[in-house]
């Protein structure tokens, strides 16, 4: 399945990584990781503890991966505005939904703290970052005056999760889009056009 230049770890991580979008933790078996990773069961409890262990560095890595492609986005040029606008419209496979936010639908992974840690932290680095870009656009200029910036990158947050709820229920990605342009049409000084997608 996963190409051979791929360290063994590598491949139990993202089989383990592939099977917890598919079936969520329970219907992620050790039998069913290896057979897609393609190793051994000696194979994985050499590199791995166990399930738990190779689903905590699954998890880590899906969230370290969002937390980059987030990154690249807020901290990219423009005014605040422009950097939550390019986070918002970003490209998205909608209909797949969040990799991370899903975590949070699992309830193995939100039931065990050490799981649902780098979730937690994903999203809470998420807000933090945000916070600080609408702290600096209500301060600066850019953004709608008198934001409450710890509530507005809640806000921000809880669209794009919403969002994508709301895409796959409906099984088009307008309801993103729609909750996407509504959010900016709010953040948007009067004087400010929402970005077209």
């Amino acid at each position: 399945m996963y190409s051979d230049v791929m360290s063994t770890p590598e491949r139990l991580i993202s089989a383990t990584r592939d099977l917890l979008w598919q079936r969520g933790y329970v219907g992620t078996s050790p039998k069913a990781i290896q057979r897609l990773a393609g190793a051994g069961q000696g194979s994985m409890y050499h590199h791995f503890s166990g399930k738990p262990a190779l689903a905590l560095a699954a998890i880590r890595r899906t969230a370290d991966e969002m937390r980059g492609t987030a990154e690249s986005a807020l901290d990219g040029p423009g005014t605040p505005y422009e950097r939550i606008a390019a986070y918002l419209l970003r490209e998205r496979d909608v209909l797949r939904g969040c990799p991370v936010g899903r975590l949070t639908m699992d309830p193995e992974v939100t039931a065990d703290e050490t799981l649902r840690a780098p979730v937690d932290e994903t999203l809470d680095w998420l807000r933090g970052r945000l916070t600080g870009i609408v702290a600096e656009g209500t301060a600066g200029g850019g953004l709608r005056p008198g934001l409450d910036a710890s509530a507005t990158a809640a806000a921000v947050v809880a669209t794009v999760q919403g969002g994508y709820v709301l895409a796959r229920a409906t099984g088009s990605p307008a309801a993103f889009d729609a909750a996407v342009h509504g959010l900016l049409a709010l953040l948007a000084p009067d004087d400010h056009r929402t970005p077209e997608v």
